[in-house]
């Protein structure tokens, strides 16, 4: 199944970087961010992530939330979190339980190598749990601020 711009968000429950158990249906109320990166600490992950942290206060006023996903284990997200002091959680998808669910674990080719990965993506999901945008094959430069206007314009 494919999610689609206006169906319900897939619920989930992963572990999160600082030990708890989080499921997204946890933050009902608020407009949340969930983007899928993969892999902590390489280059467009990290820039994604920095970008995310310099705006999470503007995020912040529009009652958005900013949630990071990928394969790595809690270990290296708190490493990634404490490198770059990132102040929004992190999940660890290491059965790509959520990423699946998604539809953004997919087949990747790199340098004539075929490996299952992460397609870097983004979803914002409204107070009541409705995936309302999505961007796939997300492009680092400038998508932050994307996101955040897509908000600003779209959510109240």
């Amino acid at each position: 199944m494919t999610i689609e711009v206006g169906m319900q968000a897939p619920d989930f429950t992963l572990e999160a970087n600082n030990n708890k158990t989080v499921t997204l249906s946890s933050f009902k109320g608020k407009n949340v961010v969930l983007y899928f990166y993969p892999k902590d600490m390489t280059p467009g992950c990290t820039t994604e992530a920095c970008d995310f942290r310099d705006q999470v206060q503007k995020f912040n006023e529009v009652n958005a939330v900013i949630v990071g996903i990928s394969p790595d284990p809690v270990d290296r997200h708190q490493k990634f979190i404490e490198k770059y002091g990132l102040p929004f959680l992190l999940l660890a998808d290491t059965e790509n339980q959520a990423a699946e669910a998604y539809g953004v674990w997919k087949l990747k080719k790199n340098f004539g190598k075929e490996y299952m990965g992460i397609e870097r993506s983004t979803f914002i999901i409204d107070k009541d749990g409705i995936v309302v945008k999505e961007w796939r094959k997300v492009q680092v430069n400038g998508h932050v601020e994307e996101a955040l206007n897509y908000i600003r314009e779209n959510l109240k």
